[in-house]
């Protein structure tokens, strides 16, 4: 059975206090390849490989399913500068 965006969502709550998720299947539906963006201040003083290794454990079962997976991820004061920058 795929990944969909709800099981994602679910483990990814489950395992992080989030301030700001998105999540884009980019497999045109078929749940094999997801992107995220998860903000929470579980990411405090972390470095970005300390997150993503944090997000790959939270997600182990479901990425193992997915044929491509990417996430960018923020505290919450990185993500109100990356929003100033883009926006």
């Amino acid at each position: 059975m795929p990944v969909t965006v709800k099981d994602l969502e679910r483990a990814i709550r489950a395992a992080f206090p989030v301030s700001h998720l998105d999540i884009e299947d980019q497999s045109s539906g078929c749940g094999s390849s997801y992107a995220i963006l998860l903000v929470s201040e579980a990411f405090e003083g972390k470095s970005t490989l300390a997150r993503h290794r944090l997000i790959n454990q939270a997600l182990k079962e479901e990425i193992s399913q997915l044929h491509a997976f990417s996430q960018k991820s923020f505290t919450p004061a990185q993500y109100a500068m990356h929003q100033a920058k883009s926006g």
